[in-house]
């Protein structure tokens, strides 16, 4: 059986409340400007008689007929069903209509077929109405679930990435000092543990996402030289503002896998800092980049990236990507909490 969510019994309290002003406001407003109860209580009589049955069928509609016939393409029941639907809670009026007519001249009864027909087409309308929110519902729920199965796609695409990076570099360092090695180990350790574990929620805190990278960043300059100089910066005033998961990993493992070269000098500059609602990530490398025949790998990351924000932060980000004059290939982020 589904569980019903928080949010359904939100909107369904939400849409009782709005039925319920409809029907409850001519009286509101008679009392207001009669101050008379007598005269407010007559007009809520009146508007309940005659709008209440339209918008008891909408809230029907909206939660059995629309879900369970017309969205499982049952056309036919659903026309039945809103048949009796339209006859049972509107037979009040149905049977006014015929007690109010059968002792009139012709000329009257057309005024009184003309309201049954306004009858009619308001309930109608009220059926078209709960058709069309819940297809607007629809759509947006499934929007929403494809943009959340392309987001984990995506972060599923970076964690084998810098896992199998790390591993190489752990692998070559026990061949040269086995305590190293071990801390390396313990570190690889914190990056599983908050990768399997951290990064399931749509977003955590900035100081987790730091000490991600930090321990990253470490595990990265274990493959690097003397001639490789590797710098890490952070200001953040507000350490459990929350951001995306993982969201500049990519770029960092960019900056090590296309900047470095063992035969030249290099230099890696990544800063994170925070103002107010503001984040805003930097990444500056030495532009080193592979020969042809090896590309692998390339621009993938980056493209993940800036996929995942447009999806996460839509309007509310900014991008910089280009290579100096002085050969540095710079990436900037700047994203707005608000």
């Amino acid at each position: 059986m589904k569980k019903i969510q928080r949010k359904e019994i939100g909107l369904f309290v939400a849409q009782v409340i709005l039925v319920s002003l409809i029907v409850l406001s001519p009286g509101l407003i008679s009392f207001v400007t009669s101050n008379d109860a007598a005269v407010a209580w007559e007009s809520l009589r009146i508007s309940s008689f005659w709008l209440a049955p339209a918008l008891v069928v909408y809230l029907l509609n909206f939660y059995l007929c629309v879900p369970l016939l017309w969205f499982r393409h049952r056309f036919w029941l659903f026309s039945l069903a809103n048949a009796l639907l339209i006859v049972v809670f509107n037979f009040h009026l149905f049977n006014l209509f015929s007690e109010s007519t059968n002792n009139l001249p012709v000329t009257y009864r057309a005024g009184f077929s003309s309201m049954l027909i306004i009858v009619l087409l308001v309930n109608l309308m009220a059926i078209a109405f709960a058709v069309s929110i819940r297809y607007i519902m629809r759509q947006s729920e499934k929007k929403q679930k494809e943009v959340e199965a392309e987001l984990a796609w995506l972060k599923n695409q970076i964690n084998p990435h810098f896992l199998f990076n790390t591993l190489n570099n752990i692998s070559s360092l026990t061949q040269v000092d086995a305590e190293e090695a071990q801390d390396a180990v313990m570190q690889l350790s914190d990056l599983l543990r908050y990768a399997m574990y951290e990064t399931n929620k749509k977003k955590v805190p900035i100081s987790g996402e730091i000490n991600f990278m930090r321990n990253y960043i470490e595990l990265m300059k274990l493959r690097c030289n003397e001639k490789t100089r590797v710098s890490f910066r952070t200001m953040v005033p507000q350490p459990d503002m929350e951001i995306a998961p993982l969201l500049f990993i990519s770029l960092v493992e960019n900056a090590f896998k296309h900047g470095v070269d063992g035969s030249k000098e290099a230099e890696i500059d990544i800063s994170l800092m925070q103002e107010d609602h503001q984040i805003t990530f930097t990444c500056d490398n030495t532009n080193n980049p592979k020969p042809d025949i090896d590309r692998s790998g390339s621009g993938i990351g980056l493209d993940n990236t800036r996929r995942r924000l447009e999806l996460l932060y839509p309007g509310r980000y900014q991008w910089e990507q280009h290579v100096t004059p002085e050969n540095i290939y710079h990436v900037r982020i700047i994203i707005s909490d608000k």
